[in-house]
């Protein structure tokens, strides 16, 4: 994997690290998307995005990895 591939730019890193916002929520804010419109790509229910969301969850890593696939990262990106 290129070091290019697994960056994150500093907003998102900001969100997760500075405002404890999880990784998966700290994204979908940045790519400007509602979790209406991520869930409805990886095929979810807006309702188990909005628990993936919350502090000190732990989704499945299949889970993470759809995730990234449908916001168009890789794995390494989410965790």
């Amino acid at each position: 994997m290129k070091t290019a591939e697994a960056s994150i730019p500093h907003e998102v890193v900001k969100m997760n690290v500075i405002e404890g916002v999880p990784m998966v929520k700290a994204w979908r804010v940045y790519l400007k998307l509602t979790q209406a419109e991520v869930a409805k790509r990886a095929t979810i229910t807006q309702a188990a995005l909005s628990q993936i969301e919350k502090p000190g969850a732990k989704p499945h890593k299949d889970t993470l990895k759809k995730l990234a696939q449908v916001l168009g990262l890789v794995l390494a990106q989410m965790e």
